[in-house]
């Protein structure tokens, strides 16, 4: 079957179970030659039938280091014509008014791609959702401070993107009045970033964050820094010029080797922002802003329990830190450690010093920044994921990613085979994925809306059920840091 967007027609595939792909969709020009480092151009129409039956090229990005080069497994598709986005449907009929999910990957703006198999849109196309997945710049072309050049070029390009939805998706069957986003960590932190923004009103009606809200950005004058560390990396001047001229054979095992000297030094005279963050490109912003009261689009966010165990467990690390290590990483993130320290313990009694980072940190990166997001907005829904894999012993946990197989209905999928484990439960992909797709047909996912007075929070888990204010005392704690 053929469909006719505004840049010419499509031609997609029909899978077995009656559902439509097209894939590799370009919402924007190739950012490379005299478009590089600049903001997204459009496409130049073509004459014709273009073949929608395979990915197109991703945006170029270093592999992750192991050991999370073998957990979350990636895609890469070589080519300029790297913006580009791909669409599922039941039914590519312009009358069918179907609501629209438009997916924005994670991977801490510097990873992931649209072309990910656990990212396929198979399974909301089957519950009858029209689903697209968008691939965005990353690194250094994404997300570098560049006098004289736009910042933020990758939430520039999700803009792009979802304006193509706007002026496109009904040609696919999706209604263009009732779009959902939905993305995890830095995809969650783009959309924190968007409602945030003029840019994006009327593009979207929902959200959906899953493990990242608004918190994460880089002032300038840290990101800054970070352009004339790397420039100096590569013995380059940090200007948009030298690092357009650079072959990328050259520039992205330096922007990975640029992560690696956060991570070992995160010193904040050096980083900025970045030093708590431990992501060198981001979001580049003035200051932290939440959307207004009345931002008018309706929000489902929340994390994981246990998110940064995915950093601790598989590293070796959830076994070295230290109690003084915990204290002065507590101290950093803006909490009295005595007091901050003891509670936690008294809620994990006979946990380990790396344990304690682990609740710590998640409720630092992730599962208070929601909370803030929720509170900012009323009528906003909150979960929490709460299963445990069982790799690595059991001490995974509820980890960064691990809801992913469940929203997307996707337990079999090999690509999650290395967090899953073995049997992971469908009854909890069915609540997940059933909740999701409520969100975005109705605006309520099947729970009671968070507010102050009751905090509902959905808990994701072998026995899902909505609960009120879970682990108070530790929320708390957080009362003027976060």
């Amino acid at each position: 079957m053929t469909v006719t967007t505004r840049q010419g027609r499509v031609r997609g595939r029909r899978s077995p179970q009656g559902v439509w792909s097209f894939l590799g969709l370009p919402y924007a020009a190739p950012p490379f030659g005299p478009r590089r480092l600049r903001e997204p151009e459009p496409v130049e129409p073509w004459t014709g039938v273009r073949e929608a039956t395979a990915y197109g090229p991703t945006p170029p990005r270093a592999p992750y280091t192991p050991p999370f080069d073998a957990l979350i497994p990636e895609t890469t598709v070589p080519g300029e014509d790297c913006l580009n986005l791909n669409v599922w449907t039941p039914a590519p009929d312009p009358g069918a008014g179907l609501a629209v999910m438009v997916w924005l990957h994670g991977g801490a703006f510097s990873n992931g791609s649209a072309a990910a198999p656990g990212y396929d849109g198979s399974a909301f196309a089957r519950d009858g959702v029209v689903y697209v997945s968008v691939d965005y710049r990353l690194g250094v072309d994404g997300f570098l401070h560049l006098d004289g050049r736009p910042d933020n070029r990758g939430l520039l390009d999700q803009l792009a993107a979802l304006r193509w939805v706007r002026d496109n998706i009904a040609s696919f069957g999706g209604d263009p009045d009732q779009v959902t986003v939905f993305g995890e960590s830095a995809g969650a932190m783009s959309i924190g970033v968007l409602l945030a923004g003029k840019e994006a009103r009327g593009l979207f009606h929902r959200a959906i964050l899953q493990s990242g809200a608004c918190h994460h950005f880089l002032r300038r004058s840290s990101a800054a820094r970070i352009t004339a560390l790397l420039a100096r990396r590569l013995g380059v001047a940090a200007t948009a010029e030298a690092f357009a001229a650079l072959p990328l054979a050259e520039l992205l095992p330096a922007q990975a080797a640029l992560r690696g000297e956060l991570n070992a030094r995160p010193d904040p005279a050096l980083w900025g922002e970045a030093a708590l963050n431990m992501m060198p490109f981001e979001p580049v912003a003035d200051g932290l802003a939440l959307p207004p009261a009345d931002c008018g689009v309706g929000l489902l966010v929340g994390s994981n329990r246990e998110e940064y165990r995915l950093f601790l467990a598989p590293t070796g690390r959830l076994d070295a830190v230290t109690e003084p290590r915990l204290t002065a990483l507590a101290a950093s993130y803006g909490v009295n450690p005595p007091g901050a320290l003891a509670c936690y313990r008294e809620g994990r009694p006979g946990a380990s010093p790396g344990e304690l980072l682990d609740a710590v940190a998640t409720d630092w990166f992730y599962r208070v920044p929601a909370i803030r997001l929720a509170e900012a907005v009323p009528g906003s829904y909150v979960y929490e994921f709460a299963w445990r894999s069982p790799r690595f012993g059991g001490r995974l946990g509820a980890c960064h990613a691990l809801e992913l197989p469940f929203v997307f209905d996707r337990l079999q999928d090999p690509s999650y085979a290395p967090l899953l484990g073995p049997a992971p439960p469908q009854p909890l992909a069915d609540a997940m994925h059933r909740a999701w797709i409520a969100f975005a047909r109705t605006g309520d996912p099947g729970w009671p809306a968070y507010d102050k007075a009751g905090r509902t929070t959905m808990v994701f888990a072998d026995d899902c059920a909505p609960k009120k204010d879970p682990r108070a005392q530790e929320r708390l704690l957080w009362e003027g840091v976060r």
